[in-house]
């Protein structure tokens, strides 16, 4: 048994992009497991532009981390020693781990630890991405919010990132015309060629507004958004009459403390639906997705992508990645 359990802390609030200088670095004792505790190993560790927001002194759906506390973070662990009647050892199980190599289940946590299934042929990082909070969210944000008709065009902005990629995906299968928004030529690639999204179209490059408008000829009827700023405005002044905006996250503006909302001008003239939503909200309807986003992985309709950046002291940089448009797909720490 270890006895040790090395942890981030939040030191500071960040100014602009995320630093190691935000954190302390400590080696904390492990508690002794009292009845009805389980003591897990952390094997990885989710990723989420939402983790600015809680670094953040300011209100969110959740309450600010407070500086001193073990940085929060999604995470999956392996049990290795247990007191607690659910959990036996080699469990593995998906939870709010903090930045840290091992969390104590049964602990008093709000939200309860929950086991994950082994499952042939699909790796673990399956449940942090497609089969985890951030396939969850593209499919609700998809199927319950912008229900989507066959044959409509769908834009989805941060479309190489871990939601945004499902989402299009789920746009695909349900019969849309899928266009996503992306900053590089190796994501739009990948878009196209392996998740034969209709068009891509790389913000980077000069003429990238003219670009959308060509490849959304009958206009937009559904705005998957993830970035807001000029990117959200530009997709809204392409939107159709009564068209539907799913409004899942806007990344564009957090290091900044400012959400970077459209013109309400715009959602008038053109009559536009516009939601936000958060996927915690659809926390008793979880099974529902993951068995039909499970059903889609196998039948080979849904592909998922990782970047794993190594090893616990490297979290604040892989947290800093996300702001500097460095990874694809589903960004995960592997300890």
């Amino acid at each position: 048994m270890p006895d040790t359990n090395r942890q981030l802390l939040l030191k500071s609030r960040p100014t602009g992009l995320v630093s190691r200088d935000n954190f302390d670095a400590v080696a904390s004792p492990l508690p002794e497991l009292r009845d009805g505790q389980a003591l897990a190993r952390i094997r990885f560790l989710s990723v989420d532009p939402t983790m600015r927001i809680w670094m953040s002194d300011r209100e969110g759906y959740l309450p600010p981390v407070a500086l001193g506390e073990v940085m929060r973070a999604l995470g999956i662990a392996e049990v290795i020693s247990s007191k607690h009647p659910e959990f036996k050892t080699g469990d593995l199980v998906f939870g709010m781990t903090g930045f840290q190599e091992y969390v104590l289940l049964g602990a008093g946590e709000k939200v309860p630890f929950r086991k994950l299934p082994a499952i042939p042929g699909v790796p673990l990082t399956a449940f942090l991405g497609v089969l985890g909070i951030t396939g969850i969210t593209a499919y609700f944000g998809i199927t319950d919010i912008a229900r989507p008709q066959p044959g409509e065009t769908l834009v989805v902005s941060a479309a190489a990132g871990a939601t945004g990629s499902i989402a299009g995906q789920i746009g695909k299968i349900l019969g849309c015309r899928v266009v996503g928004i992306a900053g590089g030529e190796e994501k739009c690639a990948w878009l196209t060629d392996e998740l034969h999204f209709d068009a891509a179209i790389n913000y980077k490059q000069s003429g990238w507004k003219e670009k959308l408008a060509a490849a959304c000829p009958q206009g937009i009827d559904i705005n998957y958004e993830n970035v807001g700023g000029d990117i959200m405005n530009t997709v809204l002044s392409r939107m159709n009459l009564h068209g539907r905006v799913v409004l899942c996250g806007l990344i564009s503006g957090y290091n900044q403390e400012d959400p970077a909302l459209a013109s309400f001008a715009t959602v008038l003239i053109k009559r536009l639906r516009v939601q936000g939503f958060i996927v915690l909200d659809y926390a008793p309807r979880y099974g529902e997705a993951v068995a039909q986003l499970g059903q889609w992985l196998a039948a080979g309709k849904l592909k998922d992508r990782h970047t794993v950046v190594e090893g616990l002291d490297r979290a604040p940089d892989a947290l800093a990645m996300l702001f500097t448009g460095q990874n694809i797909g589903k960004l995960i720490v592997r300890l």
